[in-house]
């Protein structure tokens, strides 16, 4: 039997029912300040560039980090200080830190969270879930209606092989800029999402730019308690726009996270042995060169 979700009415942003038409007489463009061409001209954002692949040195490891090249800390001061500002200006549907959470006992360690809010207020899947892989569909939520004020920063390559911060720089709609937003229904503190070539309108469907992307951000955040994942339609992605699920998991760090190379050598022994077979989640190991493009 097909699995369907049923077809709800798209929600654009939080403000939605608030504004309504008075918004668009208040102001320029449509009065939601979103991505689109209404709103984007002259708009201004913080922007944080990291060096391009070439300029890391190749004898580093790939997740290795260069704090003395930071102009700003990357995880605490830009990205979870931005989330906080934003959690304190109230455009998060519900206080994901008010949720119990608790860490199961047991061998693997899971942590369970009591999360109401993002069961009852998280935005409906407008999409049947019968395709994995689904063209844009511009009529439907994307990322380019989000109000401007739930993204962070544009975060993007470095154009002179330094690392930047500009608290306000303008919204280059002819490159596409990548961003860090807020992801309104958070499963966990400073939850959010990297978006590449937001106003690319590219659909939900990992390629290698926006991995590297991925790797990129994995590499500035410099943090062991950073997790940066990806998840696709009919595997709980609710939206059809190419994005990445950022979180920071502290303290715990999962013991399959953790596995060595060996792993990848040993699988099968490993598996036979049954010492990663009592872990509940399946996984795949991939071994890394110390340059990132390998």
């Amino acid at each position: 039997m097909m699995l369907r979700i049923k077809r709800v009415p798209t929600v654009v942003s939080n403000y939605q029912k608030d504004e309504g038409e008075d918004a668009a007489r208040r102001g320029g463009g449509c009065g939601r300040n979103c991505l689109q061409k209404c709103c984007i001209p002259g708009a201004k954002l913080p922007l944080y560039t990291f060096k391009r692949a070439e300029e890391i040195p190749g004898d580093k490891c790939v997740l290795e980090h260069d704090d003395n090249q930071a102009p700003v800390a990357f995880l605490d001061s830009l990205l979870l200080g931005q989330w906080e500002d934003r959690m304190q200006r109230g455009l998060f549907r519900y206080d994901v830190t008010a949720c119990e959470t608790k860490v199961i006992p047991g061998r693997c360690g899971f942590m369970a969270q009591l999360n109401e809010g993002r069961h009852l207020k998280k935005r409906p899947t407008e999409f049947r879930v019968d395709k994995v892989l689904q063209p844009f569909d511009g009529n439907k939520f994307n990322f380019t209606k989000v109000g401007q004020e739930e993204v962070l920063f544009q975060f993007d390559a470095s154009e002179d092989g330094e690392v930047h911060f500009f608290p306000d720089a303008p919204v280059d709609a002819d490159s596409s800029p990548s961003v860090v937003a807020i992801n309104v229904s958070p499963i966990e503190y400073g939850h959010v999402l990297l978006i590449p070539r937001i106003l690319e309108c590219l659909p939900q469907r990992i390629d290698r730019e926006s991995f590297l992307l991925a790797l990129y951000m994995a590499i500035e955040a410099g943090n062991p308690y950073f997790r940066l994942g990806y998840n696709s339609l009919g595997a709980f992605a609710t939206i059809n726009h190419l994005h990445f699920q950022v979180n920071i998991w502290c303290p715990v760090i999962y013991m399959i996270s953790e596995a060595t190379a060996a792993f990848i050598y040993e699988i099968l022994t490993i598996i036979l042995n049954h010492d990663v077979f009592f872990y509940k989640s399946s996984a795949i190991g991939l071994l890394f060169g110390c340059a990132i493009p390998d």
